[in-house]
């Protein structure tokens, strides 16, 4: 079994999300397939793609952007293609973002 974590731009998680359901990758029953599929906000301090999505974090003291971070559980045989469907369509185009990490659980 596998854990993908992924990093994605706010306008962009709809997407992903949505592209994962349809894959029939992400299912309901828990079984099999991917599973406990969560989404939590993250600060993360990469260029903003407008002035609109930065903003100034007193807590940190450093100009950040609102992300999304993408969790899920999967069998082994099925991490090439999620991490296929949430990099193309989670992609903005900036080379240092959409960081997908996998390990082992």
């Amino acid at each position: 079994m596998k854990e993908i974590k992924a990093f994605i731009h706010n306008h962009r998680i709809a997407d992903v999300i949505r592209a994962l359901k349809e894959s029939g990758q992400c299912n309901a029953d828990p079984t099999k397939g991917c599973r406990n599929l969560s989404i939590v906000g993250a600060q993360s301090m990469l260029k903003a793609l407008d002035s609109k999505e930065q903003h100034y974090s007193v807590d940190l003291a450093e100009s950040v952007i609102s992300e999304s971070r993408l969790e899920l559980l999967c069998e082994d045989d099925q991490v090439d293609e999620l991490v296929e469907i949430i990099r193309s369509k989670g992609r903005t185009g900036q080379p240092e973002a959409g960081w997908v990490v996998v390990m082992d659980v």
